[in-house]
């Protein structure tokens, strides 16, 4: 990463606030659904759906709009919702053969979908001239790709980050640094506890992400193509070393935590760090009442951190009437640069050239963002993204909600780790 920068820089970058939307957290109206068709002036309609809050959807109509009046003769259906309701919804949809002909995706559902037959390999799109498969940053392509096949282009790009109460490390005396350790991270969070009566993390050990790069960290992945990648006796020790950090109070305590919401543990003050990734840590500043910045992932060894960019992306449905059509929308929306500007980092920091040097972000906490995954991606750590099987999405749910259970202390450890592996069994056998 470049020398030039001294460590504060490298490592404590100011986030500050939007709104839940960002999250894809709050609801709204579900358009009218309906086939996509061809009128008699040979004009064509295309349905597409996504998941998000109320500004992402303003957002997109308003990059709607720009599409229609380039292209006049394809007219474009929206379809929007919140996050659980949209899953839920396609699932409905693809099992009846009548999926949106574009739709917003992320990689826990490209096998799931491809496994069904659901998702279109846009390679073919791209070789007819009709989707550009240039000019994406990072190499975060790869995320959307299966077994050879594009059925994923994404929009955006993120990864994980630890948001810190920047008033609370500091009244401490701790500092977030480069190279941290795991070791490091808890000896700081004893520090605040001590010094500030205050739990130093909201529970880590909960968001199936983040252990994924502790594995990742240690030479394995929670998932391969087919399976998990670690054992039932690294999950009990996982989860054992956090329950044990709840009932010390080093981790809040859950039932304050549930009891905050829908704001975060971090923004509630009920803790001086939270893990999340980059690009919803927006959020804490229109949420809580201190500074919030980004640090950097603790590590095993000094140097790993196991990251890789995450990102959102568009997908098409194998049965489209109009796959022409499709693809020039999405090389749309991924392209150019009007759209970039509108759409900003609500989906990730802007995935291809054109967008991303089109969108400079004003504000403290966009350009937090920016500079966070840039300090990341020079630092050299970010390696290729983890496979998610067929079943993934299943796996993740049910990870947080056993995970939750540790925490409550619900379910012991041991017996937590056992039902994970057999539910998700069950989910890749599905």
């Amino acid at each position: 990463m470049g020398t030039s920068r001294n460590v504060e820089r490298r490592t404590i970058l100011k986030a500050a606030g939007a709104t839940a939307a960002t999250l894809g957290l709050a609801a709204t109206t579900t358009a009218c659904g309906g086939d996509s068709g061809t009128s008699a002036d040979g004009t064509v309609t295309i349905r597409y759906a996504w998941w998000g809050g109320e500004p992402r959807t303003i957002a997109i109509k308003k990059t709607i709009a720009l599409f229609e009046k380039k292209y006049p003769k394809i007219k474009i259906k929206p379809e929007f919702t919140d996050y659980e309701a949209f899953w839920e919804k396609f699932q409905t949809q693809a099992s009846g053969g009548n999926p949106p002909d574009v739709f917003q995706n992320a990689v826990g559902f490209l096998r799931k979908y491809d496994k069904r037959g659901v998702l279109m390999d846009l390679k073919a799109q791209a070789d007819a001239g009709n989707l550009n498969l240039e000019n994406f940053r990072n190499g975060v392509l790869a995320n959307g790709q299966v077994d050879g096949k594009q059925i994923g282009i994404p929009v955006g790009a993120n990864t994980m980050a630890l948001v810190i109460d920047q008033k609370a490390f500091k009244k401490a005396g701790v500092e977030a640094k480069f190279g941290w350790t795991w070791n490091d991270y808890f000896a700081a969070l004893q520090t605040i506890q001590d010094k500030l009566k205050i739990a130093g993390d909201t529970g880590y050990f909960a968001i199936m992400y983040l252990y994924d790069l502790y594995l990742r960290q240690n030479g394995k992945a929670f998932f391969t193509d087919s399976a998990l990648g670690f054992t039932e006796a690294d999950l009990t020790q996982w989860w054992e070393d956090g329950y044990k950090r709840v009932k010390s109070g080093l981790v809040a305590d859950p039932k304050k935590i549930e009891q905050a919401k829908p704001k975060s543990g971090l923004s509630a003050g009920l803790a001086a760090s939270e893990f999340t990734w980059d690009n919803f840590s927006i959020r804490y500043q229109g949420e809580g009442d201190s500074d919030y910045g980004l640090a950097p992932i603790p590590t095993t060894d000094g140097k790993n951190t196991g990251q890789y960019l995450g990102s959102l992306m568009l997908s098409a449905f194998s049965g489209t009437k109009h796959p022409k059509e499709v693809a020039q929308f999405i090389d749309f929306m991924v392209h150019d640069p009007e759209v970039g500007k509108i759409m900003g980092y609500d989906r990730g920091i802007l995935a291809t050239t054109e967008q991303y040097d089109a969108f400079k972000p004003t504000d403290p906490n966009n350009k937090g963002v920016a500079a966070y995954e840039d300090e990341v991606a020079k630092a050299g750590v970010l390696g290729k993204i983890t496979p998610h099987p067929s079943g993934a999405d299943v796996v993740e749910a049910a990870f947080l909600r056993i995970g939750a259970e540790v925490s409550q202390g619900k379910t012991k450890p041991a017996d937590a780790a056992k039902a994970l592996f057999s539910e998700a069994k069950a989910a890749f056998a599905g």
